[in-house]
Order: structure tokens, then C-alpha cells, then sequence
């Protein structure tokens, strides 16, 4: 232990000894310097005049050439060690002339592509579709004026223009600069539209389901349900068609349907007389003496008697003799007829009115009429009394592919083109999907920036019809999960706009191009040029039309 630290000892003196050797030599390069330099400062001194205290230029010596031609040689000697001893000027930097495509998007010097500044002065996404002015300053489609940034990235507000002659600090009239108009066009371009829709084969659905009883209405039973009214006229179909005496059948609410193909005059829809088969098999001519209800039961039969024309009254405004059945029409009954289209509707009058417990009552050859005291008449379902009486199946069939009715089906898709015109800044921005077209259609007020294929949901997983909103926005998301019994996960899924709480979205499609066919689990899919244009055009809150 001892021999160990006597050799530390030994380190640390020679250390000392080292130390001290390179303290001398520093000292004395530091006297050397100072005696260099002290002419220099004694030089200094003496320029100082000592009259007037002022500086006096010194006379040029040799001692300062010297200092200076040192200088000049040591820079000199960096340069050319680092330069192979040549000398190498920089050549200035040229600045070529900015040059923009027909769209009035900046082309990029290098590589010749449109390029798009944002509004941090970044380059962006040509696809975005900014434009500029001829001098190369962007457009905010609100002003229609130019947009500029200082060096910090803040937008530069653009003063405006008087519309009058400004009067200068003298009373004499400056005259008006003279501004350059610009024409206002969209914030950002849509990209092209798609071929237009094809009208010429689209066609009204030839059957419909009816969700509430479960029931389908097909081909011409279907037009004549919708000329005459719909349900407001005939009810809903209870039953499904059938055969009846020879015909085919379909039950409604208020009345029954029969196909006559042998119509030579093409009308081979015709309403059934369900009021004929509620005659009573016998009628008496005189009430009895029996009961209130006897009494009410043999008046009930007695108002099918009919009249002679010779033993009605004259016609008036409240009461009209049908001589096609020998009976009359009277009152608020006579008007509901009438307005209804008469025979055309519920045929012409089979009894006269009469009263059941307190109401009135009137049969026609195709219905029924009631009326309760201080009210309106009322048709009587007589298409259900008879499914009722005769016990008709009316089990519901498998909707299947068939489209729940509405008469959004039976109009025509817009024949809007897109005119290249620039749309209002402040006009409502939404987009109308037809599902049968398999097309969009994105507006802003009524101007159409943009039209062409999509594709909706297969028929398993339909695209709801209704009105909607967009709800949320996301630039990118994985779509994963089970629908129907299938899984499914898509990564990256572009452009996501979601209308519906349930998962329904517009979006970018990267993986089929087969748009103008339904292809997705529920959401409309979009060209990925189209889907990230309308990303950056959309809003949140932006209406979404999707018609069936």
C-alpha cells in the first residue's frame, strides 16, 4: 500500500512540472504579442489632437500595411487551400418569372406540375384547385380579392378601394386607382364530372312493399292505386292478388281491385261492388212492431228498396234522384259523391240513408258512406269487412328486394348539368343521391359543381332514403366490424363524412372502380378524387339528400 502511494506521488509531481513549462510559454508568446501591438496603440494615441480633442487621420506607415497585407495573405491562403489555389466566385442566384397553367395554378420551375401555395405559404395538393390572379396571388372566394401573407405567415388584409374620388390634404381630386377586376371562382375546383345519368333507363319501380300490412302493390293494379289516390282513396292492400270468379284480385281497405284482361277498351282495372254483396238476402217493405232494434233492423232493409222516378222529388242543390238505381243522394252525402267523382268512385247510391244506433249510413255499389252527428261523412272500410267476413289470407309476404313505397320512386332524377359558372359563396352547399341512378349530384345554392357515379349499398346492406346531415368529418379511419353476419376491415378508409348515428358515411374508395353499381355495406362510396375534393368543399352540418 505504501510503494502505491509513493508512485502517485511521482505522477503528480511530473504533472506539475508539465504544467508549469506550458504557463512560461504562454506568458511569453502574450509578451510577444503585446510588443507586436503597441505601436499600434501609440499611433491611436497620438491621432488625438490635444487643442481641440478631435481625431486627426494618421499618415499611411508601413507598420499598418504591414498588419493589413498579413491579413489579406492569410485570407487569402484559407481560400486557396480550400480551393485547389484557384479563386471561385459564386455565381448570383437567378430567379426565373412564375408561370401559371390555364386554371391559373402556379407550375412548379422543376418539375412542371401545377402546384398549389397555401395559406402559410406551403405548397399543398395541386388537386385542391386554389386560384390565383395573373400576378400570382391567391383568390379568397369570398372578396373576390387577392390574398397575400407577410414574412410571419399572416394574412396581409387588403385595404378597400373607395368607390369615390378622394380629396388629398390640398382640396384637389386624386383620381381613382385604377383596379384590375378578378372574377370570384370556387375555393376549390371539383374535379371533372361524370358521364350524365342515364334517364334513358330509368324507369318507375312496377312494384312497391307496403311495410304496414305487409302486402306488395304490382303493375297496373299499382297505377290505378296511385291515379285514383292512393291510401287516402282505397286504404292499404290486405291481401296479396288472387284469384276470384275468374279474376285476379287484391283486397284493400276500402274497396277491391279486379283485373279484366278481356277489356277491349284497355280498361281492365275495375273496382269491385262490394256495396252489392252487403244486400240483405230479403227486404222488407214494413217495419214491425217489435223491438228498437226490430224496428231499426227492418228500416235498415228497407232503404235498399228502390224508388220510381215518378214518386221522387224534384232535384235540388241537397237532394239528386239516380235513376241508374231508382235511388237518391242527399245533404253532406250528396256533396262527398259528388267531389269524389261519383259513379266513378263509389258507384251510384244502392239504399237510401238510414240510422244505426245513432249513425247515418248510405251504400253505394262500391262503398260505404257513415256520418256521425255535426260531422264530416267518412268512408266505411268495406274491403276489410269483407276480408273479415269471408276470412281472406293476409299473410305478409318477403319484402326481398322490393323498395318500400313512396312516391319519391315515381319522380324523375334532375336534369341538371353542370355549367361551369361560379357558384354563389354564400349558397347552401348539399349533395342529392339518387339510389335507383346510382348517382350524386353536389350543389351550392342551385348551381351543380359537380355529378356523377357512386355506388350505395348492395340490397342487404341498403342505403337508408331520408334527409340527413353530416355529423362528423374524419380525413382518414379504419373501417372494422361485423354487419350481417360478415366481417369486414378496411384500412385507411379516405375522406370519411358521417350522416347517420348508425355508421353511414360518403367516403373515398380505393378498392373497386365499378361506381354506377351499389357495392357497399350501407355508405356511398366516392372516386378518391371526387371524395377528397368534397371533403375540403363540405361542412360540417351540409345536407345530405338521399332519394330511393
Amino acid at each position: 500500500m505504501a510503494e502505491c502511494g509513493r508512485g502517485q506521488t511521482r505522477v503528480r509531481k511530473a504533472r506539475c512540472q508539465a504544467s508549469l513549462a506550458w504557463l512560461v510559454s504562454a506568458f511569453t508568446l502574450l509578451a510577444m504579442l503585446a510588443g507586436a501591438l503597441a505601436p499600434g496603440s501609440a499611433h491611436a494615441q497620438e491621432q488625438i489632437d490635444s487643442a481641440t480633442g478631435e481625431w486627426v487621420d494618421p499618415a499611411a506607415t508601413m507598420e499598418w500595411t504591414e498588419i493589413s497585407g498579413v491579413v489579406d495573405q492569410a485570407i487569402s491562403d484559407v481560400w486557396e487551400e480550400g480551393s485547389d489555389g484557384q479563386w471561385v466566385a459564386v455565381a448570383p442566384e437567378q430567379t426565373a418569372a412564375p408561370t401559371y397553367d390555364t386554371n391559373g395554378n402556379m407550375i412548379d420551375p422543376i418539375t412542371g406540375v401545377a402546384l398549389a401555395i397555401g395559406a402559410d405559404g406551403a405548397p399543398i395538393d395541386a388537386a385542391a384547385g386554389l386560384y390565383y390572379d395573373s400576378a400570382g396571388n391567391l383568390i379568397d372566394p369570398a372578396s373576390g380579392m387577392a390574398v397575400s401573407w407577410d414574412e410571419n405567415g399572416q394574412r396581409v388584409l387588403q385595404e378597400a378601394v373607395p368607390s369615390d374620388n378622394v380629396a388629398s390634404g390640398d382640396g384637389v381630386a386624386v383620381a381613382e386607382e385604377s383596379v384590375p377586376e378578378l372574377v370570384t371562382t370556387p375555393w376549390l375546383a371539383p374535379p371533372p364530372s361524370g358521364p350524365p345519368p342515364g334517364y334513358q333507363n330509368w324507369n318507375p319501380p312496377s312494384t312497391v312493399f307496403i311495410p304496414e300490412t305487409g302486402q306488395s302493390v304490382d303493375g297496373v293494379f299499382l297505377d290505378a292505386w296511385r291515379d285514383w289516390g292512393g291510401a287516402a282513396s282505397w286504404g292499404l292492400p290486405l291481401t296479396p292478388e288472387f284469384q276470384e270468379n275468374g279474376h285476379i284480385v287484391q283486397y284493400y281497405d276500402y274497396g277491391r281491385f279486379e283485373y279484366h284482361s278481356e277489356n277491349v277498351d284497355g280498361a281492365v282495372v275495375q273496382f269491385g261492388d262490394l256495396g252489392r254483396q252487403m244486400r240483405p238476402f230479403t227486404v222488407r217493405r214494413a217495419s214491425g212492431s217489435g223491438s228498437a232494434a226490430a224496428n231499426e233492423a227492418a228500416l235498415t232493409a228497407r232503404a235498399w228498396t228502390p224508388m220510381e222516378e215518378v214518386a221522387a222529388r224534384p232535384n235540388s242543390e241537397t237532394w239528386r234522384f239516380v235513376g241508374e238505381t231508382g235511388h237518391g243522394v242527399a245533404g253532406a252525402f250528396k256533396s262527398f259523391w259528388e267531389a269524389t267523382g261519383e259513379s266513378g268512385y263509389l258507384g251510384n247510391p244502392l239504399t237510401e240513408q238510414y240510422k244505426v244506433d245513432g249513425v247515418t249510413y248510405q251504400v253505394f255499389e262500391r262503398g260505404k258512406l257513415s256520418q256521425q252527428t255535426g260531422q264530416s261523412p267518412e268512408i266505411v272500410p268495406v274491403g276489410k269487412m269483407m276480408v273479415e267476413r269471408l276470412r281472406l289470407d293476409t299473410t305478409p309476404i318477403v319484402q326481398g328486394e322490393l323498395p318500400a313505397y313512396s312516391e319519391e320512386l315515381f319522380a324523375p332524377p334532375p336534369t341538371t348539368t353542370v355549367s361551369g359558372i361560379a357558384a354563389d359563396p354564400n349558397g347552401e352547399k348539399w349533395v342529392l343521391i339518387n339510389i335507383t341512378l346510382q348517382y350524386l349530384w353536389a350543389y351550392q345554392g342551385d348551381q351543380v359543381l359537380w355529378q356523377g357515379f357512386i355506388s350505395s349499398g348492395t340490397a342487404k346492406f341498403a342505403t337508408p332514403p331520408g334527409s340527413y346531415s353530416v355529423l362528423s368529418k374524419l380525413e382518414s379511419q379504419t373501417m372494422e366490424g361485423v354487419l350481417g353476419g360478415e366481417y369486414y376491415n378496411v384500412p385507411d378508409v379516405p375522406d370519411v363524412l358521417y350522416f347517420t348515428d348508425y355508421g353511414h358515411a360518403i367516403h373515398g374508395t380505393y378498392w373497386h372502380n365499378n361506381f354506377g353499381s351499389p357495392m357497399s355495406h350501407g355508405c356511398i362510396n366516392l372516386p378518391m378524387d371526387v371524395a377528397d375534393w368534397m371533403y375540403q368543399w363540405s361542412t360540417l352540418g351540409m345536407r345530405v339528400e338521399i332519394t330511393p
